[in-house]
């Protein structure tokens, strides 16, 4: 998902949870530093606007959601500092961006660090040039497995029934198998595709790498998007698949 709530049509089915009304809530927001009027925000949520003011206001007095002068809704300070908190996000940035940022500083491009969730990925850090290519991606933001190089690099250690779900839905299964194999077995991969953005070159590649423990489980994934140049390319994978590694030591340290 790149930033565009699942639409729902209808009254919340009888009996959900109050939590789940609530998460509905705070998934409406997707962007950084978006404010929503009630009408919008109960739309985006798929709830009644009676229902939706009267779990904001509870989300209000617990600081996940903050009201504005002129009546909108914004993210809270508290889902912040709760968040900063979770170890497969923050925890690992924390290691990580140490190396991002020398990849950031010697390349000028954009640096991805990921997770996987479910059948998707999750942006928890991105380092962009002022001039680098314009990506797609926010932080926080969620990723197709099959359509990004992070992706494919969480992918290729995923469970099999998700690994065999997202091939089930690719739109070539076998290009998708072959970059999976090139991960697992020389540990980076280039993906050049399209660029998904209106503006900057036609195409742009993807440089990425798992991030793996000691004992092989996947902690997250590395990128460095960049226009499609097969120079950059060669030295991007050496760079990324490095830094991948150093990351994997600090964050077992």
């Amino acid at each position: 998902m790149s930033g565009t709530p699942p639409r729902r049509s209808g009254r919340p089915a009888q009996g959900e949870p109050i939590l789940e009304r609530a998460f509905r809530i705070l998934g409406a927001f997707t962007e950084a530093g978006q404010a929503l009027p009630l009408g919008a925000l109960a739309a985006r949520a798929a709830l009644p606007k009676s229902t939706t003011s009267r779990i904001a206001t509870q989300l209000v007095a617990v600081g996940a959601l903050e009201r504005r002068g002129d009546g909108d809704f914004v993210v809270g300070l508290q889902l912040l500092e709760i968040a900063s908190l979770a170890p497969r996000g923050h925890g690992l940035r924390a290691a990580a961006l140490p190396f991002l940022e020398d990849l950031h500083q010697v390349t000028r491009q954009h640096i991805l660090l990921g997770v996987r969730d479910g059948r998707q990925a999750v942006l928890v850090e991105r380092l962009s040039a002022r001039d680098a290519t314009a990506v797609k991606y926010r932080v926080g933001g969620r990723l197709p497995l099959t359509e990004t190089g992070i992706g494919i690099a969480l992918l290729a250690y995923a469970p099999d029934d998700v690994r065999d779900e997202a091939l089930a839905a690719a739109a070539d299964p076998p290009r998708i198998r072959q970059l999976l194999a090139t991960v697992r077995s020389a540990g980076v991969c280039a993906v050049t595709g399209p660029n998904p953005v209106g503006r900057g070159p036609v195409t742009v590649s993807s440089v990425a790498a798992p991030i793996l423990s000691r004992t092989g489980d996947l902690l997250g994934a590395i990128s460095l998007v960049a226009p499609d140049d097969e120079g950059v390319q060669v030295a991007a994978r050496v760079a990324v698949r490095t830094a991948s590694l150093a990351i994997a030591r600090a964050a077992e340290s």
